[in-house]
């Protein structure tokens, strides 16, 4: 499996990339070609009286893993990954956790599990916000929505650009689990974007025709012979300039014909908006100048505006799983077989299809919950080490998500080097809520739809049963789910990072649209949120250079 071993269904990135000269003007300039400066590129681009530029750090995303929805495993630890690792986390036994992030255009919606899963009402009326609750961010999901097959009550909005479809070819366990949960009582959902996901349901997924459909795929591509937008890869900015109080370009290294150490500068002559997602945007602003004075100062930085929220507040879905050995050799441990790739190559259809996450129920694990508190994620396979880990035999997943956690880590800066630290646990409520969603697992496990399917624990699971153990188990073993938000968190009051029009506090010229300025994490997955973050920025944009 490689480049060049999928026939192209839209004009490749490569072909349009332009290089800029020392000191090029345009009006906007785009930080991140992932989920949501796809999103900004295509929307601000249609506008042929602007000047649009995106500048993304990764390459081209012309490979057969990312268009292939299994093989997204394979693109961990490879040129396509940030490869993060996390500070030591006391309360996960000490461990560095590997956090991938995706760093091509796309971003990690060219490497995730393809999972659209808006969230709760309640998340988005819960930030607070004005302008930002549920009624009024709900037409830039449908806006973004291209619903393909069901849409039981008009959930879904259609003629979007995200393809969002049914699995192709499910595996046999995951209708097994959706008995399983019928059987505990859990209720079935018609469609699980509604308001309310309590319940169990298969997983919508963005793909097109049993292919992965990315934010390049959905948007980019699209824009890309647009004479109005230049996008450069390769391309990794370094900062953002910021003079007299206004953010007026970036400097950036790499980029066609161009040294990797020189560095080059684009203009803004409108905004600079930071994309780059919970990392690299508070990163960028920390590199910048703008966060905690006195921090930056410590590494050698000097502030150009003191904003102490900028870096903490991260949030992201811890998630621990339980594995055990299938009986049958019908998962996804046969995925990677000839024939199932003759079948994916040849016809879109078979294992290969398969977003590995087919199906989830979201519960509550007490009645003081007021939404879902728990999601359950069941793999048709033994997922083990973000898939990095060769199963050792047909296995079966299910992982316990913890959906809004009391836990806040912070990202800060050693030098210019970036430092995660998500303090996973140090809310005691946290591992309470997931051993109760662990419990839930291995009720489904032990149900009559399950059994045959079922058999003893798998390595690395060792088999925990009392609640001491289970915690134990959460501890040594759990893994993110790839979800980090709030590092730049949005909010009407003075303390926040980025105002509800999502500009940065103090700086003029500057925007920050991401997952990073949500204020709480969604009880769902953040791919649907950042690219709806992204559609109301674009609004927010426009709306501002009419009244300019």
């Amino acid at each position: 499996m490689g480049e060049a071993s999928w026939p192209a269904e839209r004009g490749e990135v490569s072909e349009h990339v332009m290089s800029t000269s020392m000191g090029k003007r345009y009006d906007y300039v785009i930080v991140g070609a992932g989920s949501a400066g796809c999103v900004l590129a295509n929307r601000l681009s249609a506008d042929p009286a602007v000047t649009v530029l995106l500048v993304e750090a990764g390459g081209s995303d012309r490979k057969l893993e990312i268009r292939m929805p299994a093989g997204f495993a394979k693109l961990f630890k490879t040129d396509y990954d940030w490869n993060f690792t996390t500070a030591k986390q006391a309360e996960l036994s000490g461990r560095e956790l590997y956090w991938p992030r995706g760093r091509v255009l796309g971003g990690s919606s060219s490497l995730n599990a393809q999972m659209w899963v808006r969230g709760h009402r309640a998340d988005y009326d819960g930030w607070d916000v004005p302008g930002w609750s549920y009624d009024e961010v709900l037409p830039y999901f449908r806006r973004a929505e291209n619903r393909v097959g069901s849409n039981r009550g008009g959930v879904y909005g259609t003629g979007g650009p995200i393809h969002i479809s049914e699995l192709r070819s499910p595996n046999i366990t995951t209708t097994a689990f959706l008995t399983a949960c019928e059987e505990l009582g859990l209720a079935r959902l018609d469609e699980l974007n509604g308001p309310s996901n309590e319940g169990y349901c298969p997983t919508p997924v963005t793909q097109d025709r049993g292919r992965r459909w990315s934010a390049a795929d959905a948007y980019l591509g699209p824009a890309l012979k647009r004479p109005n937008l230049t996008v450069l890869t390769s391309s990794h900015v370094r900062r953002i300039l910021i003079e007299d109080g206004r953010a007026t370009g970036v400097e950036y290294a790499g980029g066609p014909g161009e040294g990797a150490a020189e560095s080059t500068v684009a203009h803004a002559g409108r905004e600079v908006i930071l994309s780059a997602g919970a990392i690299g945007s508070p990163h960028l602003l920390m590199l910048s100048g703008v966060g905690a004075a006195d921090e930056l100062r410590e590494q050698g930085i000097e502030p150009v505006h003191d904003l102490p929220q900028v870096g903490r507040n991260l949030q992201d879905h811890l998630a621990s799983g339980i594995f055990l050995h299938c009986p049958r050799p019908v998962t996804l441990a046969g995925a990677d077989s000839v024939a199932n790739l003759l079948r994916f190559l040849a016809g879109r259809t078979g294992m290969l299809t398969s977003n590995v996450g087919e199906a989830v129920a979201f519960i509550r694990t007490g009645p003081e919950e007021p939404a879902p508190d728990i999601e359950l994620i069941f793999a048709p396979g033994p997922f083990i080490d973000h898939g990095l880990t060769p199963p050792s035999g047909h296995g079966l997943t299910i992982a316990s998500v913890l959906l809004q956690p009391e836990s806040r880590g912070r990202i800060s800066l050693n030098g210019r080097e970036v430092v995660i630290d998500p303090g996973y646990l140090t809310a005691e409520i946290d591992i309470r809520r997931q051993v109760a969603g662990l419990k839930k697992a291995k009720e489904l496990f032990a149900t009559a739809a399950l059994r045959p399917f079922t058999g003893p624990p798998m390595a690395p699971y060792w088999g925990a049963e009392s609640d001491e153990e289970l915690a134990r188990w959460i501890r040594e073993r759990s893994e993110t789910l790839y979800h980090p938000v709030g590092t730049c968190r949005m909010g009407a009051d003075v303390e926040s990072v980025v105002d509800p029009s999502l500009k940065v506090r103090g700086v003029e010229g500057l925007r920050v649209a991401d997952a990073s300025v949500m204020p709480v994490i969604n009880r769902g997955h953040t791919h649907a949120p950042a690219v709806m973050i992204a559609e109301k920025a674009a609004d927010l944009v426009a709306a501002d250079r009419t009244a300019s």
